[in-house]
């Protein structure tokens, strides 16, 4: 399964799409910080999220597209990337579900937007992200109570709309170490999986039996049967 190309990429450029059979939902992704959405981990991310019926619509950031054009650049603020957010929103179909998701800053922007309770272009029924930076990764000491971390933390509590984190174990933003059950009972609409062995961007150690690869297709899978029990079977 590959994005949509010739004739009908030209149609919806800048968008990548990549088309689900018989779709069930259709995911917006955002990408993180640092990668595009072009890069390999959200490439393969999105031909697995198709495989199993979801089909996924991406595109870059103006300041990550800049980037790539040779004007490096750092990302905004939040609040800037919120504005870009709400208008891809307005551009989507609304013919199926829609699931708001992102990798890293992009699944930590999905859910400032559905956090502050303000109507947006189209309805999002639920929010997936792929490894949430719950702190930054050269700060392993801080616990989430740390102040530094509150703008990080704090909104989740304030979502009324399922959200799934999909988490490597090994992952330097926020382990199960840093993750208690008490911590996760202040986020009653957020659903946190571990993925066994998978550092922030699902990459295994060799001594692992699980790869990257497989690790992505079994993110596919959970945020598939998330779809079935919290928008199809409701």
């Amino acid at each position: 399964m590959t994005a949509l190309s010739t004739t009908a990429a030209a149609d919806f450029a800048p968008w990548l799409i990549y088309p689900a059979t018989k779709p069930l939902a259709r995911l917006l992704l955002c990408h993180g910080a640092g990668a595009p959405v072009q890069s390999e981990f959200l490439t393969r991310l999105a031909q697995q999220l198709a495989a199993v019926g979801v089909e996924v619509w991406a595109r870059n950031f103006a300041y990550m597209q800049k980037s790539l054009q040779g004007q490096k650049q750092p990302p905004p603020k939040m609040a800037v990337l919120q504005q870009e957010l709400q208008g891809w929103l307005a551009q989507l179909p609304t013919d199926l579900p829609l699931l708001l998701a992102g990798k890293s800053m992009g699944g930590r922007l999905a859910t400032l937007l559905l956090a502050d309770g303000q109507p947006q272009p189209v309805a999002v029924a639920a929010v997936v992200v792929y490894g949430y930076p719950f702190r930054p990764a050269a700060k392993k000491h801080l616990p989430l109570s740390a102040p530094e971390l509150t703008s990080r933390v704090a909104h989740l509590s304030q979502l009324t709309v399922p959200t799934l984190l999909l988490q490597g174990q090994r992952d330097a933003f926020g382990g199960p170490d840093l993750i208690t059950p008490a911590e996760q009972a202040n986020w009653p609409a957020l659903q946190l999986q571990w993925l066994a062995a998978g550092d922030h961007d699902l990459q295994t150690l060799k001594k692992q039996p699980l790869t990257q690869a497989q690790l992505i297709q079994q993110a596919a899978a959970q945020t598939r049967e998330f779809i079935d029990a919290k928008i199809l079977a409701s």
